[in-house]
């Protein structure tokens, strides 16, 4: 019987793997692009996981630049401290260009705030996907090996927030924009500022009165646009494709225990509200039934979880792998893992 993971992996363009911490997700990852891999379509495994296994699964080093791990598969670690500094450090660029020279202190220090505030760290590693899929080869297949269940729905969700954020802040230097050209006339300079100040958005950085700062406001709004311009449209293509079935699904891998199946179904609910197709279930680590009482006792439990997993989401392909003799580590182990998920055990 052929799985429905062989199909997912031929055929779109990113794939996410995902669910409880502890389940295995960074294995069924590996193997899944192992797998790949070796059907001949060049494929990249990327870790965003902060507690990052890739490297201790492959045996080797693996970082933020791409890795050879086999014929045609590469593997990165999203590093999140580095890709937030690189994040906030183009930020600060940005801004000490369009920003007066006695605010760059304010600038410097609302910035060295923001590195550890919420969001901050998931913003920038959206940031480096966003990066890597636009920067795929067009035939790559991505396979995304994500953080426990609760940080991938915000990472998942981030596209679509970030979207509408940039959209607002278009919308008021529009509106800023707008009321300066209908006011310029009337009070000058300070006519502009005050339709600055009704929107929200503040375009004359530091001019003191009497300015004729015409063409520097030009520039700064021009540049401002190109920046907010750059950062919508990033985001509306990593929206659009995290929400096309055809070029991108989620597999969610769990154990037949309450936990992660009761997690599973929330995750499912989760990844729904934010429209990603979740293509698959791999129940993982199966126990035997025929290797004496202990274990035979344990499956019978497994299959009370997984016959309430049916009823909640019965229409979800399920591909088990069972309890494998040896762990599952390098390119030996996760050959043996991908017989499984493809259907065809050794």
């Amino acid at each position: 019987m052929t799985s429905p993971l062989t199909d997912l992996t031929a055929h779109r363009d990113v794939l996410f793997v995902g669910g409880k911490g502890g389940v295995g997700k960074t294995a069924v990852a590996s193997a899944l692009a192992l797998d790949s891999a070796r059907s001949g379509r060049p494929t990249l495994v990327v870790s965003t996981d902060p507690a990052h296994n890739l490297g201790h699964l492959w045996g080797r080093r693996v970082g933020d630049d791409p890795v050879e791990l086999a014929p045609l598969l590469r593997g990165l670690e999203i590093d999140p401290g580095r890709t937030t500094d690189a994040h906030l450090a183009a930020v600060r660029q940005t801004m000490r260009r369009l920003m007066p020279e006695h605010l760059q202190g304010e600038v410097d220090k609302h910035l060295d705030l923001a590195r550890d505030a919420p969001g901050t760290h998931e913003a920038a590693v959206l940031e480096r996907l966003a990066e890597v899929l636009e920067q795929r080869d067009r035939d790559e297949l991505v396979v995304v090996d994500t953080a426990p269940s609760g940080h991938t729905t915000r990472l998942i969700a981030l596209p679509e927030l970030m979207q509408a954020w940039t959209e607002g802040l278009l919308s008021r230097q529009e509106r800023s924009a707008r009321f300066g050209a209908a006011l310029r006339g009337l009070e000058g300079d300070r006519g502009e500022q005050a339709a600055a100040d009704v929107v929200g958005f503040v375009p004359r950085y530091g001019e003191q009165p009497g300015d004729r700062g015409g063409d520097r406001r030009a520039r700064r709004d021009a540049e401002i646009r190109r920046v907010l311009d750059r950062r919508q449209e990033r985001f509306r293509t990593l929206r659009e494709l995290l929400q096309d079935p055809d070029r991108s699904a989620f597999v969610i891998v769990l154990a037949a225990e309450r936990l992660p199946v009761l997690e599973t179904v929330e995750l499912h609910q989760q990844l729904t509200r934010s429209h990603m197709d979740v293509a698959a279930l791999v129940v993982n680590k199966r126990s035997p039934a025929d290797a004496g009482d202990l274990l035979a006792a344990r499956r019978a439990v497994e299959e009370g979880y997984l016959a309430q997993l049916a009823d909640e989401l019965p229409d979800l392909p399920v591909v088990e792998v069972p309890l494998l003799p040896g762990e599952v580590l390098g390119e030996e182990g996760l050959t043996e893992l991908a017989r499984w998920l493809r259907g065809a055990p050794a």
